[in-house]
């Protein structure tokens, strides 16, 4: 696991965007994204950017459960205005928040990254060190499924909506099993919220009780924290500084 530290939030995007960049210019063909407001900068960045994805397919992390494509606070409504209005793909695959067969949405899903191993797979981290939707306990060979987010989930993605209750209480989510399968992964982190998971996802036991320790036993993980995410960090646990 390589460490970045950055010394401020616009460094850390240009870094990730230097990543992106690179893997797509050595032929990248399977982009996995994430949501959120930590990859909005490296979605500006690629907006911006000469790059050309019009051959490329994306895979989205995960999606609500009960929210339509269209509602502004769905998956789908973001990655468009982040990132697809701007760069399309030739095709971009997101879970089916209104799958009416739950099962039958797993499997195709799951089936989906079988048809698309991913090259590049960005990750943010939640404050108790979910990845996705993997919340704590979450088995480390798991694929797609269907979960019921944790309070304190729900309560760090209230501030996307008008109150807490408007915040859907399930979603469909790759399995860490299905993130560990990708070529390569990018996790970006920034302010203190994260230090504690950053902490025990690079230091900490291995234990599904952080879902991010998983990480752990991945061969090509990229790690990009500020200053307050890598606050509990030892010196030694990183690996170069911008």
């Amino acid at each position: 696991m390589k460490v970045i530290l950055a010394p401020n939030q616009a460094a850390g995007d240009q870094a990730a965007f230097q990543v992106f960049k690179q893997v797509v210019d050595h032929g990248a063909h399977v982009l996995g994204l994430a949501t959120g407001s930590t990859p909005e900068g490296l979605y500006r960045l690629l907006r911006e950017s000469p790059l050309d994805f019009s051959q490329m397919i994306s895979v989205n992390l995960d999606e609500y459960v009960g929210i339509d494509p269209d509602n502004p606070q769905s998956y789908h409504y973001f990655m468009k205005q982040h990132l697809f209005n701007a760069k399309p793909f030739a095709h971009s695959y997101l879970p089916d928040g209104l799958a009416a067969d739950p099962d039958a949405e797993v499997k195709r899903y799951d089936q989906v990254v079988v048809d698309n191993p991913v090259d590049l797979q960005l990750l943010g981290i939640g404050r108790d060190g979910h990845i996705g939707f993997n919340e704590p306990g979450s088995p480390f060979d798991g694929g797609t499924h269907r979960v019921k987010l944790t309070d304190s989930t729900i309560e760090a993605n209230a501030r996307f909506f008008s109150s807490k209750d408007e915040v859907p209480r399930e979603a469909y989510t790759m399995g860490i099993g299905t993130i560990l399968k990708s070529r390569e992964i990018l996790l970006m982190a920034y302010g203190d919220k994260k230090a504690d998971a950053i902490q025990k996802m690079v230091e900490g036991p291995l234990t599904t009780a952080v879902a991010a320790s998983a990480l752990q036993k991945a061969d090509n993980v990229v790690v990009i924290v500020d200053p307050a995410a890598a606050a509990k960090l030892r010196p030694t646990s990183i690996s170069e500084r911008l």
